[in-house]
C-alpha cells in the first residue's frame, strides 16, 4: 500500500512538471486544456497499470507488467482515435502530453515495484 501511494504522488508530481513544461511550448487555452484532460487520464491509467503488477504474484510479476502495457497501448490508441476527437481536444497537444506522461511516470515504476 505504501508503495502505491508513493507511486501515486510521485506520479502527480511528474505528470505536473512535464505539464508545466509542454505548457510552455503549446501556449493556446484549447492546449492547455488537451494537457490537463491527457494528465487526468494518464494519472488514472498508470494508477491502475501500477495496481494490476503489485496484485500479481511475484513469480508473475513481467505478466501483470505487460497487461499494464497493453492497457497503456489501448488506452492511448483510443484516446488519439476516438476520445480526443469527441472532446474537441487540439490532437498534437492531446498525444503529445498524454504519450509524455505515460513515459515519464513508467520510469519510476520498477522502482516502486521492489517496495
Amino acid at each position: 500500500m505504501k508503495a502505491t501511494a508513493l507511486f501515486a504522488l510521485l506520479t502527480v508530481v511528474l505528470i505536473a512538471a512535464v505539464g508545466w513544461i509542454l505548457s510552455v511550448f503549446y501556449t493556446s487555452a484549447a492546449d492547455h486544456r488537451a494537457i490537463l484532460v491527457s494528465a487526468g487520464l494518464a494519472i488514472v491509467v498508470q494508477l491502475v497499470a501500477f495496481t494490476i503488477v503489485r496484485l500479481v504474484p511475484r513469480e508473475h510479476v513481467v505478466a501483470g507488467w505487460g497487461v499494464g502495457v497493453l492497457l497503456r497501448f489501448a488506452v492511448l490508441a483510443l484516446y488519439g482515435l476516438v476520445i480526443a476527437n469527441a472532446m474537441g481536444l487540439p490532437s498534437a497537444a492531446a498525444l503529445v502530453s498524454f504519450a509524455s506522461f505515460l513515459f515519464v511516470s513508467t520510469t519510476i515504476e520498477p522502482l516502486l515495484l521492489k517496495k
